[in-house]
């Protein structure tokens, strides 16, 4: 059965391309465009969970989204 999931994601510009990280499953893609990149990530993420290893831990997942902070650091 098929289930509708939400998950985290982070876009950032890089030198060449956006890129597109999942906080929750680690799972990283990118695209010419922020939209191209989130439906590459899209696409990567559902890839990557039809493993039915990835499937079990699925359910052990947190539903709520992840706590997402800025965090300032003393740098010399």
């Amino acid at each position: 059965m098929s289930e509708k999931r939400n998950f985290s994601a982070i876009v950032r510009k890089g030198e060449l391309a956006f890129v597109s990280y999942c906080l929750e499953l680690g799972v990283t893609s990118q695209g010419k465009t922020e939209d191209e990149a989130l439906e590459n990530l899209r696409e990567a993420i559902s890839l990557y969970i039809e493993d039915e290893d990835v499937k079990k831990t699925l359910g052990k997942l947190p539903e709520r989204p992840p706590h997402l902070t800025t965090l300032a650091v003393m740098v010399d």
